[in-house]
């Protein structure tokens, strides 16, 4: 988490300045190219034959929202495929693009390694974020969780949902 630059400035250094002008920051290039060219973003709509799970957190109205859909195969219960909207800044987009790049590499995460993503393993992945953007990793994290017990409840496996709905 210490590969981002933080500065308390006046003026414009760095990649994002407050609307005060009070702090500024600057992005890792890997938060950069998954805000610019995200990965698994969502174009469209999708049949629902073509997800297992979906996950949503957050509220439009006081900020970030996230909503997601996996496919999980039923086979070995890992996630092959990871779509993604989400309505938020750079970081909540790079936090999302790069939680979706994660769960499906390397054939997929299965649904025990996906649980056990935390939001620092996001951070890590982007290369950093400023500490007033941390949030944006617990989001992704969350979304993901929430897919997670979508899948168990779907597949009537009510027992390993760990979320209260």
């Amino acid at each position: 988490m210490t590969d981002y630059k933080a500065k308390e400035v006046k003026g414009t250094k760095g990649d994002i300045v407050s609307a005060d002008k009070s702090h500024s920051w600057f992005y890792s290039d890997i938060v950069k190219e998954h805000f610019f060219k995200p990965q698994n973003f969502l174009e469209g709509e999708l049949k629902e034959s073509e997800y297992n799970a979906v996950g949503r957190v957050g509220s439009p109205a006081c900020g970030d929202e996230l909503k997601i859909w996996l496919w999980i195969d039923p086979k070995d219960e890992k996630i092959k495929r990871f779509w993604w909207k989400t309505f938020g800044c750079a970081s909540a987009i790079a936090a999302t693009s790069i939680t979706s790049v994660i769960a499906t590499e390397n054939n997929g995460l299965t649904i025990d390694e996906a649980r056990n993503l935390k939001p620092q393993d996001i951070v890590k992945r982007l290369g950093g974020l400023p500490p007033r953007k941390i949030h944006c990793s617990v989001l992704a994290d969350q979304a993901l969780r929430d897919a997670i017990d979508d899948y168990y409840r779907r597949t009537e496996q009510s027992d390993k949902i760990r979320s209260i709905k």
